[in-house]
């Protein structure tokens, strides 16, 4: 079957990153932000983590963003709920700021440009987590304009995490198409590669590799982004 879809990660394959820092940084500015609306740093963090994991289970039932903000009152209360829009305008402004704990590559940009210049649509295939606000604002950050991609995972369209298969079901699921129509571009061993389990065809981007549990990479297409772009050209 001809390739049509391009999946990409985000975290460490387009947008250059280490994950710790980004938590860190992101962390921080949250807090900061918060504080002074009566939310102690221990319990904003205690009920983000508390969020973050239960859609890490999510078994495609409900929305991640549901799963989410049911988990963050459950350790925050309900007043969180009337200061959502605190948050929106943290996603908004304030997440700007995150951009500088990471890293940069302007082959990112170049390699979708040639997706879309052999006629592929393009998918940012990323933990869903964040909503869609955050979602832009790293594709930006990577040099991206969302309006470039045919779609982004956020938490609002998304019921399930990665490394789940479902997380990639649902993405052939929306878009009416078959495993061997795509192929999944990314950093993570565990999280990006179980793509292949489905049928679809992978490249593991080495540029920031992730490989927890030291598994034999030449099992997989793999490289740098000078090899997937020779790659990606080879599909048609």
């Amino acid at each position: 079957m001809q390739t049509k879809y391009i999946f990409f990660d985000m975290d460490g394959t387009l947008l250059p990153m280490d994950a710790a820092t980004f938590a860190k940084v992101y962390f921080k500015v949250l807090t900061k932000k918060m504080l002074p609306h009566g939310y102690q740093p221990e319990e904003l963090i205690n009920g983000i983590n508390a969020g973050i994991t239960a859609m890490q289970y999510n078994d495609g039932s409900r929305r991640n963003q549901e799963i989410f903000w049911e988990a963050f009152v459950k350790v925050t209360g309900e007043r969180v709920l009337a200061d959502r829009p605190l948050f929106d305008e943290f996603y908004a402004v304030d997440f700007q700021r995150i951009s500088s704990s990471c890293g940069h590559t302007p082959e990112a940009r170049r390699t979708v440009e040639l997706c879309r210049e052999l006629g592929f649509r393009v998918v940012v295939a990323t933990e869903p987590i964040f909503p869609l606000t955050a979602m832009e604002s790293r594709l930006r950050w990577a040099g991206i304009e969302p309006g470039e991609v045919d779609f982004i995972t956020s938490y609002e369209t998304s019921g399930y995490c990665k490394p789940d298969l479902g997380f990639y079901q649902e993405l052939l699921d929306r878009f009416h198409i078959s495993a061997d129509e795509c192929v999944m571009v990314g950093n993570d061993v565990g999280e990006d590669m179980p793509a292949g389990e489905l049928g679809m065809k992978t490249f593991l981007l080495t540029d920031c590799l992730i490989n927890k549990k030291n598994a034999d990479i030449n099992q997989w297409e793999h490289g740098g982004y000078g090899k997937l772009q020779s790659w990606i050209r080879a599909l048609n």
